[in-house]
């Protein structure tokens, strides 16, 4: 090959659309839960701008009428995240399709990352959705500590990380001791770019009259969840012992509807009887959740620990539900970009709490600024520029 044409391969290179290879380590779709549908969401969107191939488990129901190619390359195993044979498949299709960026989802396949970015020209992303190694700290996992220094390693071997909250992005820089050239925010989204309609918000409304047997002058209350999470399950426990009974005193008309899988047995032992099962509604795992969203009055957020943004609080803004939140639970939702339709309270001050319930005005409307910055579309356009231009 000549140097002229050399020039030119190296010029076509450089030139050419970034090809995005997805590495997602566990089963998204189809997307049901926060997580999931963060990860598939953003691929979708993604999709639409550039070209991008999810690689993932074999037991996901991968869509069929998609932008996005899928292969099933992983296996179910718990073990897949130690599999060594997974370098030489991977380092193979992505050097085939000609890959420019492989995007690991978490940290977990950190290693795997490192060693193609280290063999091949291949950039590495890590999409992170909280720092790992401070979530599973907060819910009292003694080998915290271990997960956290190989987060580290695996931002610093990246060439660019991609955070979905500013606090997460500051704090790798401080602790991680990471570039801020080559950290961005990239927050979780929402299909919706303005409020639902009201008509829509009055039949969600009636259907969950009729569904729960709530009157028309009680608020309806929501929180939604995994329930078997650590700071769900605590947050829960804070909404039946501290929030319900105060609402209660101060002769507050309402109902709460609690959504979500997995219902510790002792929430269960409490449901039965009494006033709690008349102020407190157990739905389950439902699968129609922007009904309750449309249909409720205020979401309830008492949540003080965990990582990352907490995906339900943004869901329920996006579909026009106000909101009452702990500090902690709102970390990753910018305040000013709400107005009243959040109102914020010390973590733990159930007090104040109860007090931002009474204060609520369900009439107010989630703000065009909040759309703006939560959009998809927006979200992919940002990631997309930044693929573009990196």
């Amino acid at each position: 090959m000549s140097s002229q044409e050399a020039r030119s391969d190296n010029r076509e290179a450089h030139t050419r659309e970034p090809f995005i290879a997805a590495l997602v380590p566990y089963q998204v779709y189809p997307a049901k839960m926060g997580g999931q549908k963060g990860i598939a969401l953003f691929y979708q969107y993604l999709s639409e701008r550039l070209p991008v191939t999810v690689i993932s488990t074999r037991n996901n129901a991968f869509p069929a009428n998609s932008a996005i190619r899928f292969e099933p390359m992983l296996g179910n195993s718990r073990w897949r995240y130690l599999n060594p044979l997974y370098f030489f498949r991977l380092r193979k299709w992505l050097l085939r399709e000609k890959a420019t960026h492989l995007v690991i989802e978490h940290p977990y396949y950190g290693w795997l990352g490192a060693m193609i970015r280290l063999t091949t020209k291949i950039k590495l992303i890590v999409h992170s959705h909280n720092i790992e190694g401070l979530r599973f700290k907060s819910t009292g996992k003694w080998w915290w500590g271990m997960l956290w220094h190989y987060e580290k390693w695996t931002h610093r071997m990246a060439d660019h990380s991609f955070f979905v909250t500013d606090e997460d992005r500051d704090y790798a820089i401080r602790f991680f001791r990471l570039s801020g050239k080559r950290t961005h925010c990239i927050t979780y989204g929402i299909d919706m770019h303005e409020n639902p309609a009201v008509a829509d918000r009055l039949m969600a409304r009636k259907i969950l009259e009729q569904r729960h047997g709530i009157q028309e002058d009680e608020r309806i209350l929501l929180f939604n969840g995994t329930l078997s999470y650590g700071p769900n399950s605590d947050a829960l426990r804070q909404i039946i012992n501290e929030i319900s009974p105060l609402l209660s005193k101060n002769g507050f008309r309402y109902r709460i509807l609690v959504c979500g899988k997995d219902l510790p047995a002792e929430f269960l032992q409490q449901a039965g009887s009494g006033e709690l099962a008349e102020r407190v509604t157990y739905a389950g795992f439902v699968e129609d959740i922007n009904t309750y969203f449309m249909g409720s009055d205020i979401f309830l957020n008492p949540v003080n620990d965990g990582g990352g943004i907490k995906t339900k609080l943004v869901e329920a803004l996006g579909l026009n539900l106000s909101v009452v939140s702990t500090r902690n639970g709102a970390i990753g939702v910018p305040h000013q970009l709400t107005n009243q339709k959040m109102k914020l309270v010390d973590n733990s001050d159930w007090e104040a709490f109860c007090k931002a319930i009474s204060q609520v005005n369900p009439a107010e409307n989630t703000p065009a600024v909040f759309y703006n910055h939560f959009y998809w579309g927006n979200i992919a356009d940002k990631a997309a520029d930044i693929l573009r231009n990196k």
